[in-house]
């Protein structure tokens, strides 16, 4: 069995088709593989957010792409594939973003009822978010960010990759900001 550190790299490369704040071709792309219901995945999301607008706030927007993929753990966390089809549901109407940031802020709070009063929240077409989640139409999308992340030795949410090499340093905003900045150079 492979460990976290057996691959370093990234395999499955950024892309258009991958939900992304920036631009590929910034100074630094970093790639989250994260988990709806894990608190590491919350911590280390707020973490990258306080991080962009700094390195925004410093070097200009376009200096930092953030790419955020699935990585749900469903064999330890039940609601976190659900979790991540809601997500999807709502990118489709255009809502991506928002609703990654609803679910890392109300990760205790992932049954079915509460993944549609988000949506609701957010304003977004109930019906079809009720019909896109009951036929599990993103599953597909979400398994490829799962098979990916497998392929560049991720095991476990979260896991991040900075230019394509995998971060191995403490989860904290001064390291963490300073692997990016080193990254750019």
């Amino acid at each position: 069995m492979s460990n976290d550190r057996s691959h370093s790299s990234l395999l499955v490369l950024p892309s258009t088709q991958d939900w992304m704040q920036g631009v590929l071709s910034a100074k630094v792309v970093l790639v989250m593989y994260g988990d709806y219901q894990c608190s590491r995945s919350a911590d280390v999301y707020k973490l990258i957010r306080v991080i962009k607008r700094e390195l925004s706030a410093s070097f200009g927007e376009d200096y930092l792409c953030f790419i955020f993929r699935h990585f749900p753990q469903t064999q330890i966390r039940p609601h976190a594939q659900r979790a991540a089809q809601a997500a999807e549901a709502a990118a489709a109407q255009g809502q991506f973003w928002l609703m990654n940031d609803t679910l890392f802020a109300h990760q205790q709070r992932l049954e079915n009822g509460y993944l549609v009063e988000y949506a609701n929240d957010l304003g977004l077409d109930i019906p079809q978010f009720l019909k896109e989640l009951s036929k599990q139409v993103h599953v597909d999308r979400i398994n490829q960010d799962i098979e990916g992340g497998i392929h560049s030795g991720v095991t476990t949410a979260p896991a991040l990759f900075i230019n394509g090499n995998r971060y191995t340093g403490h989860w904290n905003t001064t390291e963490l900001m300073a692997a990016m900045i080193a990254a750019s150079h």
